[in-house]
């Protein structure tokens, strides 16, 4: 069945606003939204939501709701997508991107890394996380932040998609990291980028459902633990999470919503964890937070 992408276009702002009105239709990620800029000169954004052709209408309902009472006035566009390697094709020619000190590319942007640079390699490929969306950037410049102010001994990364933050945790820091995601395509992905790397040897990689899996026990507790996912199981999770975090231990939290952070936020501070730092990333933001020591 071929995917279909519902578009509208408007000012920057304005694709901000309907992006976090479907982020909060959409919080169990049932369909795919993005948003991006498409004529800098003339202020031209796109707000698009992914879905197949047999779940469009329910797509495009939430959509013009989104829309509704204050954008009723700009059309819904459609494209019928070809059954093709959307990831792949995507992300070819993408320009390296730099947060931190860490550098991620592809490899035929090689020539690119800098002195001083922490070159992270990763290929379009069929897990998520190059360093190109929001979330994965914000979480590379907090892993940054708080790789230089603190040393830490024992990381996690929940939701590893490509592997890109557990080879940036273990490039920085000789540290054990325990990369886990629930889909064992990007399990097998991360670990094959991370000994392209040449960090293989030090990262462990498990396809994990959730914290009831062995591997959290028998690795953990975690000083440090990055959560790049989706707000909703965030919030879900954060009792759970916080029990394989040491006193004094770190968390990073992305995959959510500017006009999701209240919330994320309400859900952790709940568990004794304090706020440190946010930052935004073309409307989303990561988040980080410490427990308390004893």
């Amino acid at each position: 069945m071929s995917e279909v992408r519902l578009y509208i276009n408007a000012g920057e702002n304005d694709c901000a606003i309907i992006l976090d009105r479907l982020g909060a239709i959409f919080e169990d990620g049932e369909y795919a939204v993005t948003t991006m800029e498409i004529d800098e000169a003339n202020d031209v954004w796109e707000t698009a939501v992914y879905t197949m052709m047999g779940d469009e209408d329910g797509a495009r309902t939430a959509f013009e709701q989104a829309l509704t009472p204050d954008y009723e006035h700009l059309e819904i566009q459609r494209e019928v997508l070809p059954d093709t390697d959307w990831v792949a094709k995507s992300l070819d020619g993408l320009q390296p991107v730099r947060a931190g000190r860490f550098l991620v590319h592809g490899s035929h942007d090689r020539n690119r890394v800098m002195p001083g640079d922490v070159a992270i390699e990763i290929d379009a490929g069929q897990a998520f996380g190059t360093g190109h969306h929001g979330t994965t950037a914000g979480c590379l410049e907090m892993l940054d932040w708080v790789l230089r102010s603190r040393k830490v001994k024992n990381a996690l990364d929940l939701g590893t998609g490509s592997g890109v933050l557990a080879i940036a945790a273990r490039k920085i820091q000789p540290i054990p990291v325990l990369a886990t995601d629930i889909d064992p395509i990007a399990t097998r992905v991360a670990q094959e980028n991370a000994r392209k790397n040449g960090v293989g040897a030090g990262l462990r990689f498990e396809t994990a459902p959730g914290f009831h899996h062995g591997a959290f026990r028998r690795n953990g507790p975690f000083d440090l633990i990055i959560a790049n996912i989706l707000a909703k199981p965030l919030m879900k999770m954060a009792p759970d999470l916080v029990r394989h975090l040491v006193p004094g231990g770190t968390v990073i939290l992305s995959g959510i919503l500017a006009s999701q952070r209240l919330k994320v936020l309400a859900a952790y501070n709940g568990q004794k964890l304090a706020h440190r730092r946010t930052i935004w990333r073309n409307g989303w933001v990561t988040i980080v937070l410490e427990r308390g020591a004893k």
